[in-house]
C-alpha cells in the first residue's frame, strides 16, 4: 500500500464542555456548510435541550488532522489508523470500527431453487421480499440516531448514478484516490449488510476507513450533489460528526451514557427498563414491538410505550390502554411508530397473499398484516401459529419484530425478515434427525421432569435463502420466540443450507496445529451442520419452564426435586412472566450457551453423525471437528467481541462460546490447553480428542444441568452468578486473556458480506438477478433494490420525528436550508 499524506485539515470533534473559542468553530463550519449548527452553539454553553436531554455542556474541540496526531495517523497498513478524540483520552484503535479494502465478499447464491418455482411461487416469493426489504429499513431508526440519514445520504449516491461513473468522477477530480473510493464502497457495503453504522455482529460501531474530507470530497463530486446539492449537503452536514465519532458512548450499542441505543431515549438507565418492564408484566404486555421514551417535567416523570405500527393515535381502530399511574410514573402505550414503512410492507403482503398456495398461508399473512397495522402482538402470535401449521412449504418465509439481541435490556426485537427455497436433499437429513428427537432428549443430562411434557415435532428444512433482511444473516433459526406458542404449539427450525457453505469461502483458521488446520478445512462444513442442526431442534427446542398461573402449577410442586440441591423447586415464573423478561441483558448469552452445549454434547451420538452422512473414521473425525471449532471460536475469535474499557461482551454467541471455552479448560487433565507459543505475537490452542468422550462430555453435561435448571426454575440470580464467573476475562493465570486479546485482534480476519439477489416482476412472471460479489456489485444490488422512491423521505421523516428525543440539540431541520 501506498502512504497517503494528510492534509493538516481541522476537525469538529463535540464532547463535554463549552471551552474553546467558537469562532474558531464557526470559520471551519462554513467552509463545511455547517453555519446553522455554529447559530445554535455561539454565545451558549449550556442549554435546556427538550424534556428527553439533561442540562449538559459541550465541548468543540478543535483538533488538526495530520500525520501522528490528528483524525487519522496513515501507515502502509491501513488497519494501523488511529483516530485522536482528546488529548487526555486513549486513542481507540480503528481497525476495531473500519471494515478494511480488503473486506471479502461472497455470493448467496440461490438460482437454481428459486428457477425451480413455478410463476405463482415466484410472485409469492418476490413480494414477500419486498416486504422484507422495506421491513428492514425500520432497523436504521432501531440502530442509532444517525444511522436513517446515513442510509439517506447513501442511497441518493448510489441510486444517482452508477458505481463506475461515482468512482471515475470522484478519482478524475483529483481530490479522491481509487483507495478512498475503494473505501467508501467498503463503508457503504458495512452499512447495508449490517442495517445501520454499529455491526450486527458484535455492535460496535461502523466507521469509514478514510478520512472525513476525503469522504466529503467524494460526495461533492458525485451526480447526487450536482442533482441537488442543497438536499445531499443538508444531510451530510446532519450527520457527518456522528459517522466519526469515537466518543465512549458512540462506540458500542448500550444504555444511556455508556453506549448508543433508539429503543430507549438517552436518558434512560437499566433502572428505568426494570421499572417499565415490572409494569409491562403487571398490565400482560411484551416488548418486541415497542421502544420506550422517557419525559421528565416539573420533577415528574411519564414513560412512552410506543408500539409500532401503521396507525397512529388519531385513528379510530382501539387497542390501547389508557394513561396508567404506576410507581408514582405516568405510563402511556401509544403508537405510530415506524408507520410510513411498516405501510409499504403491509402492501407487499397483501399482494403476496393474492399467491399464496393454501389457507394457511393466507391467513398468516392476514395477521401479519394486522399486527403491522394496528400494533397488537397478539396478531403476530396468531400468524406464527398459522406458520407453525404450514409444513413444509416451497417458499419458506417469517417476518417481523423477531430477535432482542441488540435490545440493551434484551426484551425488545429487531425486525427481520427472510424468504427461502426448501433444498430437499439436506432438508429429508433434517427430518430424519426430527424423527429421532424424542430419543435424542432422553440422553440430555438433566432429569425428564425437566422437559416438556410432550415434544411437540416441529418442521424442520433446510433452506437456500433469496432474500434475509436485518442486521445480519444467521446460519440457522429456531422460532417464533414466543414462550407460550413454543409451549404449546411447537416452533419451525430452519436451517440456511446456502449460509453455511459461504461462510468458510476463503476462511483462515489461527492458533491450531497443521494438522487440526486440515481437518477444519476438510470437516468444518459438516461439523457446522452437525452442529446448526443440533443447536436449533434440540438446543433452542428443548427444555421445559416451570410456570404458576393461579394456584395452577404446570410440574409437580411436591415431587419435582432439584438436582442441584436434592430439595423440592422453590423458583418458578409466576403470571405474566416471561424468559426474556426474566432473564433480561442475561438471556440471549445464557440461552445459546445452552443451545450450544446441547449441540455438543449430542454430537457424540453415533446415530446423529450417521444422519448426516458420515459413519466410522469419518464421523468420529465429524465428531471432533465440531468441538473443536466450538473451543476454536471461544479462544481465537469470541474475544474480538468483547471491550475491555467497560468489561462488556458485545455480542451474545460469542460470549457463550467463551464460556464453554472455560468450562472445558476449567475441566482439568489436559482435555483443553491453550498456550502462547510466540510471546506477544501467537497462540496454539490444542484438544486431546481421546478425551471429549469422558472429560469433555461430563464437563458439558454437569454444566448443562446447570444452566437447564436455573432457566426452568427462573433461578436468575444463580444464573447469573455463574455464568458471570465463566464471562470474566483475566489478565493474569494461566489463561490471561485479557493480556493475550491484543494477539487474537492481531490475527483477526474481517467478516464476510455476502451479496444476495434482486428479484423483479416481468408480466405474469418474475426475473432474478445476481451481482458480482465485490463491493462495487453489493453497492448496485441496492442501488437496484426498491421499487418505491419513498424509502429515502420515509426514513428522513423518521429521523425528524425523533431527532429532539436523541439530540442535545437537533441539527437544523433537512426541510430547511442552513
Amino acid at each position: 500500500m501506498i502512504q497517503r499524506q494528510v492534509m493538516a485539515t481541522p476537525m469538529i470533534l463535540i464532547s463535554s464542555k463549552l471551552t474553546r473559542p467558537i469562532n474558531v468553530f464557526k470559520r471551519f463550519s462554513a467552509k463545511r456548510g455547517l453555519a446553522c449548527l455554529c447559530k445554535n452553539l455561539e454565545g451558549r454553553s449550556r442549554y435546556r435541550a427538550s424534556s428527553f436531554v439533561s442540562r449538559q455542556r459541550m465541548d468543540v474541540s478543535v483538533v488538526p488532522i495530520q500525520s501522528g496526531s490528528g483524525e487519522y495517523s496513515h501507515s502502509p497498513n491501513p488497519s494501523a489508523r488511529y483516530l485522536h478524540s482528546s488529548s487526555n483520552m486513549a486513542s481507540p484503535d480503528l481497525s476495531l470500527f473500519t471494515y478494511p479494502n480488503e473486506t471479502p465478499f461472497v455470493e448467496l447464491d440461490c438460482l437454481a431453487a428459486f428457477n425451480a418455482l413455478t410463476d405463482k411461487e415466484k410472485l409469492y416469493a418476490h413480494y414477500l421480499s419486498q416486504a422484507s426489504w422495506y421491513g428492514g429499513l425500520i432497523v436504521y431508526v432501531q440502530t442509532s440516531p444517525e444511522a436513517p440519514l446515513i442510509f439517506s445520504l447513501i442511497h441518493k449516491l448510489v441510486t444517482a448514478e452508477s458505481v463506475e461513473d461515482l468512482k471515475k468522477t470522484a478519482i478524475e477530480s483529483g481530490k479522491a484516490t481509487e483507495d478512498d473510493v475503494k473505501a467508501l464502497l467498503v463503508y457503504i457495503s458495512g452499512i447495508l449488510a449490517n442495517s445501520g453504522n454499529y455491526k450486527g455482529f458484535g455492535d460496535s460501531k461502523i466507521v469509514p476507513n478514510l478520512p472525513k474530507e476525503r469522504l466529503e470530497n467524494i460526495i461533492l463530486t458525485s451526480a447526487a450533489h450536482k442533482a441537488d446539492p442543497k438536499a445531499i449537503e443538508t444531510l451530510w452536514n446532519a450527520c457527518a460528526d456522528k459517522i466519526y465519532s469515537l466518543e465512549h458512548s458512540h462506540q458500542h450499542l448500550g444504555f444511556g451514557d455508556k453506549g448508543t441505543t433508539t429503543y430507549f431515549t438517552p436518558n434512560c438507565t437499566l433502572k428505568d427498563s426494570e421499572l417499565v418492564g415490572n409494569f409491562m408484566k403487571k398490565y400482560n404486555l411484551e416488548g418486541y414491538n415497542n421502544r420506550l421514551f422517557k419525559y421528565e417535567d416539573d420533577g415528574k416523570t411519564t414513560y412512552e410505550v410506543r408500539m409500532a405500527s401503521v396507525l397512529n393515535q388519531q385513528d379510530d381502530e382501539p387497542f390501547l390502554m389508557k394513561d396508567t399511574i404506576y410507581e408514582g410514573c405516568t405510563f402511556r402505550v401509544t403508537r405510530g411508530d415506524y408507520s410510513g414503512l411498516l405501510e409499504l410492507v403491509c402492501q407487499n403482503l397483501e399482494k403476496a397473499k393474492e399467491y399464496a398456495s393454501n389457507d394457511l398461508e393466507s391467513n398468516m399473512l392476514e395477521q401479519y398484516i394486522k399486527s403491522f397495522r394496528t400494533g397488537s402482538l397478539d396478531a403476530h402470535k396468531s400468524g406464527s401459529t398459522y406458520w407453525i401449521k404450514n409444513k413444509g412449504p416451497v417458499v419458506e418465509t417469517y417476518i417481523g419484530f423477531i430477535e432482542t439481541y441488540r435490545d440493551p435490556a434484551g426484551m425488545r426485537g429487531e425486525f427481520e425478515g427472510f424468504v427461502a427455497m426448501v433444498n430437499k436433499e439436506m432438508s429429508a437429513k433434517f427430518g430424519t434427525l426430527v424423527a429421532h428427537a424424542e430419543s435424542l432428549l432422553k440422553e440430555l443430562p438433566w432429569p425428564s421432569t425437566f422437559e416438556k411434557d410432550q415434544f411437540l415435532k416441529p418442521d424442520y428444512t433446510s433452506l437456500d435463502v433469496l432474500t434475509f433482511s436485518g442486521s445480519g444473516i444467521p446460519a440457522g433459526i429456531n422460532i417464533p420466540n414466543y414462550d407460550e406458542i413454543r409451549q404449546s404449539e411447537g416452533f419451525k427450525n430452519v436451517s440456511l443450507g446456502n449460509v453455511i457453505p459461504t461462510s468458510f469461502k476463503g476462511f483462515r483458521h489461527q492458533f491450531l496445529s497443521e494438522a487440526d488446520v486440515a481437518m477444519m478445512d476438510k470437516f468444518a462444513v459438516t461439523a457446522f451442520e452437525v452442529n446448526v442442526g443440533l443447536h436449533e431442534l434440540l438446543g433452542h427446542g428443548s427444555g421445559k419452564l416451570f410456570r404458576k398461573e393461579g394456584d395452577q402449577y404446570n410440574f409437580d410442586v411436591e415431587t419435582v426435586i432439584n438436582p442441584l440441591t436434592n430439595s423440592k423447586v422453590t423458583s418458578w415464573y409466576e403470571a405474566g412472566d416471561t424468559y426474556d423478561s426474566k432473564f433480561t441483558s442475561l438471556g440471549s448469552a445464557y440461552e445459546e450457551c445452552r443451545a450450544e452445549c446441547v449441540g455438543l454434547y449430542l454430537s457424540l451420538n453415533q446415530d446423529v453423525l450417521k444422519i448426516f452422512g458420515t459413519e466410522g473414521v469419518e464421523a468420529e473425525n465429524v465428531m471432533y471437528t465440531t468441538w473443536l471449532n466450538m473451543l476454536w471460536a471461544g479462544s481465537a475469535k469470541a474475544l474480538e467481541m468483547y471491550s475491555p474499557a467497560s468489561k462488556k461482551w458485545l455480542q451474545s454467541h460469542s460470549q457463550a462460546r467463551y464460556v464453554i471455552l472455560q468450562v472445558c479448560l476449567e475441566a482439568g487433565e489436559d482435555f483443553v490447553k491453550v498456550t502462547e507459543t510466540e510471546p506477544g505475537k501467537n497462540l496454539l490452542l490444542s484438544v486431546d480428542r481421546s478425551k471429549i468422550k469422558t472429560v469433555g462430555k461430563k464437563a458439558i453435561g454437569d454444566f448443562l444441568v446447570k444452566l437447564q435448571v436455573y432457566k426452568s426454575t427462573g433461578d436468575v440470580k444463580s444464573a447469573q452468578e455463574m455464568f458471570n464467573k465463566y464471562s470474566e476475562v483475566s489478565d493474569d493465570g494461566a489463561y490471561p486473556w485479557a493480556r493475550w486479546r491484543s494477539i487474537i485482534l492481531a490475527h483477526k480476519q474481517p467478516r464476510q458480506i455476502m451479496v444476495q439477489h434482486n428479484t423483479k416482476v416481468n408480466g405474469n412472471t418474475v426475473e432474478i438477478s445476481k451481482y458480482p460479489a465485490t463491493a462495487e456489485g453489493f453497492v448496485q444490488s441496492w442501488s437496484e433494490r426498491f421499487s418505491s422512491s419513498k424509502v429515502e423521505s420515509l426514513l428522513e421523516s423518521l429521523w425528524q420525528k425523533d431527532a429532539k428525543y436523541f439530540y442535545a440539540e437537533p441539527p437544523a431541520k433537512l426541510s430547511a436550508a442552513c
